[in-house]
């Protein structure tokens, strides 16, 4: 993929409809792409198949160019078997899971889920369970025996006990102990599937993309994939984390809750007053008012948007 001197993107899973927290991630990374004079990528996260179908990628494609959120590469309406699809990468994950194994950075896991729970704490910012490292402490023949036993693996990653930091264009200065705070994490999942964490490193590697803007629910997840990049030798992104849109009573904004999703939206209001609204909860107009996405190119900042949690819906 041809190196831009900014390349944005936008990520998005295909299992439902998006809802206007969704969309204002996508408008933000927009903007912060096209100010900078950059180029935007689309991709289709799409891992899990049994939630996400191709029908639900081509509505949510019709949906960002409804609003006038364009891209300059990437999944396209009518075109699905491509490689912005990560269902259709895993070949690609292989070779440098592959990588991973040959320097030993990886083990398998056969903890169950109930295993999981009862022997781990839940991580204090977003509830996810630090793994104890329990397989990582079996013997080579403790290990071989339950491979040969048919025993179900998932892979983890051997993370160190040190503390790492980063950036972030909106939150500044992050820090966290990969060991102590994630615990050796998942890179492919027990049904064979890529986990994630590997998959999403990986892409934004080798497609060229040079900044990362998402909600700050993802904000802990920046330094695990931060150590695969390093890991695997690829130039990490500039990351900015957004303020979450909420509900009145603090409840963030879901899928399966079908909080004012792109189907109620488009059918009472006009692409301008979707995009005018979240311009004002971003702070880049003093009030909602009908407004295009390149009317507001010239006044994104990152000093404009709150750095709290935004409620959308009173």
């Amino acid at each position: 993929m041809l190196k831009h001197t900014v390349c944005g993107r936008f990520a998005p899973s295909p299992s439902g409809r998006m809802h206007l927290g969704n969309i204002f991630c996508a408008l933000l990374a927009w903007l912060s792409a096209r100010a900078q004079s950059g180029t935007m990528l689309l991709r289709i996260e799409d891992l899990d198949t049994s939630r996400c179908t191709e029908e639900k990628a081509q509505v949510l494609m019709d949906d960002l160019l409804w609003l006038g959120l364009d891209w300059d590469y990437g999944a396209a309406p009518g075109k699905p078997a491509d490689e912005f699809y990560q269902s259709r990468r895993s070949g690609i994950y292989k070779k440098y899971f592959d990588m991973l194994a040959a320097q030993d950075l990886i083990y398998p896991c056969f903890c169950t889920r109930a295993e999981l729970h009862a022997a781990s704490a839940p991580h204090a910012s977003d509830g996810h369970f630090v793994y104890p490292g329990t397989c990582r402490r079996l013997t080579a023949a403790q290990r071989a025996a339950k491979l040969a036993g048919a025993h179900k693996c998932a892979w983890r990653i051997k993370v160190p006990d040190e503390t790492l930091t980063f950036n972030d264009l909106h939150y500044g200065t992050q820090s966290l102990n990969l060991a102590r705070e994630w615990g050796d994490f998942i890179v492919r999942r027990s049904d064979g599937i890529y986990a994630y964490q590997l998959a999403v490193v990986i892409d934004d590697a080798l497609m060229g993309v040079t900044e990362v803007i998402r909600g700050s629910d993802l904000l802990s997840s920046t330094l695990p994939q931060l150590y695969l990049y390093k890991l695997l030798g690829f130039t990490p992104p500039q990351f900015g984390h957004l303020p979450l849109l909420t509900a009145a009573d603090g409840r963030r904004l879901a899928k399966r809750d079908m909080d004012l999703d792109m189907g109620a939206l488009r059918s009472e209001f006009t692409p301008q007053q979707v995009l005018g609204q979240l311009a004002f909860l971003a702070g880049l107009l003093e009030r909602p008012e009908a407004v295009t996405a390149n009317e507001l190119i010239p006044l994104f900042s990152w000093e404009k948007i709150p750095r709290n949690n935004i409620t959308a819906v009173n």
